[in-house]
């Protein structure tokens, strides 16, 4: 006699072969795209087909386990801890899609009651239907459940909501759209909980401000601080738009970043050119991002005051250290010496404050340096440079901060002959990321690396759409 299992084995050991011929050399990539397509959709249902039978068994499980003693369990009896390490052990799949599995199977399972062994309905039988006939797999019953999750409402409405969603699932909703996928199904579950809880938004934002937060730890072997933390929506919103407002590249024209070789040795010198290569990740960007919102609050003068003045970042360094290049600085609150490069980074963009202390210990003098550039030369480098002065960086001037070519402390002037606009990042950078700046005849030039440029040569650079036209009407 054949069982379910014998079945499901047999069908895993023919999707096998079909699977191995897909892949295999002159499979699927011999097809043409309709071909491809067809495969697609029916490997997305044979996968919602398996995912109902995963979701079946866990439920199976679970309902067997329930009301027996620990040692009398089926996930004891095959040596696991739990539902979740049941599953991974026999399916290879995550911890978190386990999880999914336990979620979805809690949805749909049906319980028997103890008292008259009937058979009870499930919590979304609709979608439990659903899940039957391989209109929707375990994401979509997850991402329909996890939208109802507090809502308080009646069991008739949810029935009526479960049914329209499942209608949904198969392509026979109200509005004749074609099957629905798991997003669009957690869109259309978010919309029915919103109508059938009208208060239950309010219970969620009083959960919300009592779970937000946000810590620093520690500075870890590593060099990185731990930034962990909760953000409020409209929080996270307005952190968001700032993200938006550095990170979103222009769309005025400006060539798309990537690798730029240069070939042509005859190319006009004159022309700048706009390409680069970002090698961050969208996590490093953020963080460059949130490092230049911090920069630019510090610098609004809004704040309050802290100890008499504006909050300000001192970052303390041994002269001699900061001339030669070697040594390390200090930051406030942290008794680790922190990189030298930081001490350049804040030297070249603030101001500098000189004490001389005695042998013994004594300041012996206190002499602060003017080397911050002014509000108008701050507009002049501006129109200038334009942003960011390397190539592809898409920073606006307004984010980015004056950056001595020269260093100060190597006899560098505060002058617009020797000021450039760069953004945090290439800025914090400049010495290690393989690009170099020097002033010729107070204009501005790039050597990139020589993945960006084969010649390796000094080339002008702006990005100012007034030096871009005067360029151009010098060449016609």
């Amino acid at each position: 006699m054949t069982t379910l299992a014998d079945a499901l084995s047999e069908l895993g050991d023919a999707l096998a072969k079909v699977s191995a011929a897909a892949v295999a050399e002159g499979g699927l990539r011999g097809c043409d795209d309709t071909d491809v397509l067809r495969a697609l959709a029916a490997a997305g249902r044979i996968r919602r087909g398996a995912d109902a039978v995963m979701v079946e068994a866990v439920a199976v499980i679970t309902g067997r386990d329930m009301g027996v003693g620990h040692a009398d369990r089926v996930t004891t009896r095959y040596g696991c801890r739990n539902v979740s390490e049941l599953i991974q052990r026999a399916t290879r799949v995550s911890g978190r899609t386990a999880g999914e599995v336990i979620a979805a199977a809690g949805a749909v399972r049906q319980q028997v009651a103890p008292s008259s062994g009937e058979v009870l309905p499930a919590q979304f039988p609709g979608m439990r239907a659903a899940l039957a006939a391989g209109q929707v797999g375990i994401d979509g019953i997850v991402a329909v459940t996890g939208a109802f999750r507090g809502c308080q409402t009646g069991r008739t409405e949810l029935l009526a909501a479960d049914t329209e969603l499942a209608a949904a699932a198969a392509g026979e909703g109200v509005d004749a759209a074609p099957p629905a996928s798991a997003d669009e199904l957690r869109a259309l579950a978010c919309v029915w909980a919103a109508y059938l809880d009208q208060d239950g938004a309010e219970p969620d934002d009083t959960r919300a401000l009592r779970k937000r937060g946000m810590t620093l730890g520690r500075r870890g072997d590593d060099g990185l601080v731990p930034l962990r933390g909760h953000l409020l929506p409209e929080v996270a919103a307005q952190l968001q738009l700032g993200f938006d407002s550095i990170l979103n590249p222009r769309t005025d024209g400006a060539p798309s970043p990537g690798p730029c070789f240069v070939e042509d040795d005859g190319q006009d010198p004159s022309e700048p050119v706009a390409a680069a290569a970002d090698q961050r990740s969208h996590a490093q960007k953020q963080h460059d991002a949130f490092a230049m919102l911090l920069t630019a609050a510090a610098a609004a003068g809004e704040l309050p005051m802290l100890g008499g003045a504006a909050p300000t970042l001192v970052v303390h360094v041994r002269e001699e250290d900061l001339a030669t290049g070697s040594g390390k600085a200090h930051l406030p609150g942290d008794d680790r010496p922190a990189p030298l490069a930081i001490a350049r980074h804040i030297a070249c963009t603030g101001a500098i404050q000189r004490v001389v202390l005695g042998e013994n210990g004594r300041i012996v003098s206190l002499t602060k340096l003017d080397r911050i550039f002014t509000h108008h030369q701050r507009k002049a480098i501006t129109l200038r440079d334009g942003g960011c002065l390397i190539p592809g960086c898409h920073v606006p001037p307004q984010w980015c901060e004056i950056h001595h070519v020269q260093a100060h402390s190597r006899g560098g002037p505060t002058h617009t002959d020797n000021g450039v606009l760069l953004c945090w990042f290439h800025h914090r950078t400049i010495d290690t990321g393989g690009w170099q700046i020097r002033m010729i005849d107070g204009i501005p030039y790039v050597k990139g690396p020589y993945w960006w440029d084969a010649q390796v040569k000094w080339r002008p650079a702006t990005k100012s759409p007034t030096r871009r036209h005067d360029l151009i009407a010098m060449r016609t």
